[in-house]
C-alpha cells in the first residue's frame, strides 16, 4: 500500500466514524446489560470479550514488527503503551469477569473483531512502515509530555473503575448494583471516560492521523454507550444518585 493510499483509507475510515456516531446515539448495542433477544447466536461473555479485543493486540503488533521502519526508544514506548492496554483488555480482563457464562451476540463479536483489526492495522502499519523517525528529543516535546500524562491518567481511571465494577458484581452475586467510589461519585461511566482520555493522550503524544482516527472512533463508540448505561441505571434504580451525569 502506498503512503497516499494509506492516508486516503484513514481519512475514509475516520469519516465513517463521524457518520456512525449519530446512529450509535439511537441504538443500544446489545451486549452486557443491554443484551436482548433477536441478535442471533450467542457466545459466552468471556470468549466474546477475548475475540472482540485480541485483534487490536495481535494485528497492531504484527504490522509494527514486520514493517521496514527502524524503531527507536520513542516508538518502542508507543508500542509498549498500546500493548499494555490491549493485553489487559483482551487477556486479563476476560479472566476477571464474574459470571462469564452470560452471552454476547456473535454478530457483535464479529463487528468488534473487524473494527479492532482495522484500527490495529492502521496504527501498526503507520509505525512499522509510514511514520517518520521520532527523534529522542521528542520525549521532551510538550505534545509528548502532555499526551503521556493524559494516557497515564486515563489508564488509571479506566483500570480503577473496572476494578470497582468487577468487585461490585462479585459482592452482588452477579446482579447489577449501583457502583460507588472513585469517579462513580460524579459520573455513571468513568471507565469509558478513562479510555477516552487515554487514547486522546495517545493521539497527542504520537501526533499522527492514525492515532487521531482511533481517538475519534473511541469517542464515537463510548459516548453513546455511556448515555445508554446512564439511562439504564436511572430506569432500573429509583434511588440512583440524581446528581450523576453520564460521562463528564
Amino acid at each position: 500500500m502506498t503512503e497516499q493510499a494509506f492516508y486516503t483509507a484513514v481519512y475514509v475510515w475516520t469519516g465513517l466514524a463521524l457518520l456512525v456516531f449519530p446512529i450509535m446515539l439511537k441504538i443500544s448495542v446489545p451486549y452486557g446489560r443491554h443484551t436482548r433477544p433477536g441478535w442471533g447466536p450467542m457466545l459466552p461473555n468471556r470468549w466474546g470479550w477475548f475475540w472482540m479485543e485480541i485483534p487490536a493486540l495481535v494485528v497492531f503488533s504484527v504490522f509494527f514488527l514486520i514493517g521496514p521502519n527502524r524503531q527507536n526508544v520513542v516508538t518502542w514506548l508507543f508500542f509498549g503503551l498500546w500493548v499494555l492496554h490491549y493485553a489487559n483488555r483482551s487477556l486479563v480482563y476476560p479472566l476477571r469477569i464474574r459470571h462469564s457464562s452470560k452471552g454476547m451476540p456473535l454478530l457483535i463479536v464479529v463487528l468488534a473483531f473487524t473494527f479492532n483489526s482495522i484500527n490495529g492495522f492502521i496504527n501498526g502499519h503507520y509505525f512499522g512502515t509510514i511514520a517518520p523517525a521520532y527523534p529522542a528529543h521528542w520525549m521532551g516535546n510538550w505534545r509528548f509530555v502532555s499526551g503521556i500524562t493524559l494516557f497515564a491518567a486515563g489508564l488509571g481511571i479506566n483500570w480503577g473503575s473496572d476494578r470497582i465494577l468487577i468487585r461490585l458484581r462479585s459482592t452482588a452475586h452477579g446482579r447489577y448494583a449501583i457502583p460507588r467510589g472513585g469517579l462513580f461519585r460524579w459520573i455513571s461511566c468513568p471507565n469509558f471516560l478513562g479510555e477516552i482520555v487515554e487514547w486522546g493522550g495517545f493521539a497527542l503524544m504520537v501526533w499522527s492521523l492514525p492515532a487521531l482516527s482511533f481517538f475519534i472512533w473511541t469517542t464515537a463508540n463510548l459516548i453513546p454507550r455511556a448515555r445508554d448505561h446512564h439511562r439504564w441505571y436511572r430506569a432500573h434504580f429509583p434511588d440512583y444518585p440524581p446528581q450523576r451525569r453520564a460521562l463528564v
